[in-house]
């Protein structure tokens, strides 16, 4: 692979292995984290993609670079380290609640990194707990202010859990005013100001970012896009039979920068219906799925049926 291109998108974050509770005394274990799960997507849908992290050289690291490799991940900017592998026990259901093991995301080194990677680099994209567990976060917030004031677009889903305490928002805004894609969901802006109505919310974060495409994402009741000097843009969830909503918000992400990159000319509605649908197929497989692209136009040629 070292002469191979180098990819087009870079996702920086966790990868992690979620532990679910499913009895008193048993467990089931899955390959997950936010971060990966959107490079995955995108790199599935058929984009050159690089996820920037480090995962544990035992069983489940090995699971996560294994899972990589089939998704097309370029494997030259994933880092395997000899540290505990980063969990996240989830003991509870309904409402999840969980907290997180391990150290093995904190080793990664950004100087280990393929030479030239940022000339390639047309979009990054950051998020969820990498950018507040230390020092990773540090590091990643110098990459994304270098890449920055370089001129290379930013993307970035907060995608917030419960290691955002009070004092995540101005973490929040200072990644926020970088980005040109910004993704939030109903959820996480309840969660950054919680003070605050939605509406009052949603135009604080539109004047962090004025330039930027906002993607705010509501689960069932579809999205809205918020683009600079245009109308607000509605899109409806896809209609489809539910396993579960895990990773849905990753994909919708994830399909949404991979229709960007593919599809530079097209309108902002095509990408937005792709984003959905993407979302949509992941939701009709249990855990974090990262659908192919047949998947994703068999969904797009049924909603054009339905039209």
């Amino acid at each position: 692979m070292g002469d191979a291109p180098l990819p087009r998108l870079i996702v920086f974050g966790e990868a992690l292995t979620d532990f679910v509770r499913t009895g008193p005394a048993s467990w089931h274990s899955v390959a997950g984290g936010a971060c990966w799960n959107v490079a995955r997507v995108a790199a599935t849908l058929g984009v050159r993609t690089g996820w920037g992290g480090s995962t544990s050289a035992d069983l489940f690291g090995r699971e996560i670079v294994e899972r990589s490799a089939a998704a097309g991940l370029d494997a030259r900017f994933i880092q395997v380290v000899e540290q505990p592998p980063l969990l996240a026990m989830v003991h509870e259901l309904s409402p999840p609640q969980y907290f997180f093991t391990g150290s093995a995301d904190l080793a990664f080194d950004p100087a280990a990194l393929p030479e030239r990677w940022e000339r390639a680099c047309e979009v990054a994209h950051f998020g969820c707990i990498s950018l507040v567990r230390q020092p990773l976060g540090a590091r990643l917030v110098a990459i994304a202010e270098r890449l920055h004031a370089a001129g290379v677009p930013l993307s970035f889903d907060p995608n917030c859990r419960n290691l955002m305490g009070s004092d995540y928002p101005p973490l929040f805004e200072r990644m926020a005013a970088m980005t040109q894609v910004l993704k939030v969901s109903d959820e996480d802006l309840h969660h950054i100001y919680p003070a605050l109505a939605s509406g009052d919310a949603l135009s604080r974060v539109r004047g962090l970012a004025p330039a930027a495409t906002l993607l705010y994402t509501r689960g069932a009741a579809g999205m809205v896009a918020y683009l600079p000097g245009s109308e607000p843009l509605g899109q409806p969830a896809f209609p489809v039979a539910v396993a579960d909503t895990v990773g849905a918000g990753d994909a919708c992400i994830g399909g949404f920068l991979a229709s960007r990159l593919q599809r530079p000319d097209a309108h902002i509605a095509t990408h937005l219906r792709f984003a959905a649908a993407t979302a949509a197929a992941a939701c009709t497989r249990p855990g974090a799925h990262a659908p192919s692209r047949d998947e994703v136009e068999a969904l797009l040629a049924c909603d054009a049926g339905r039209a």
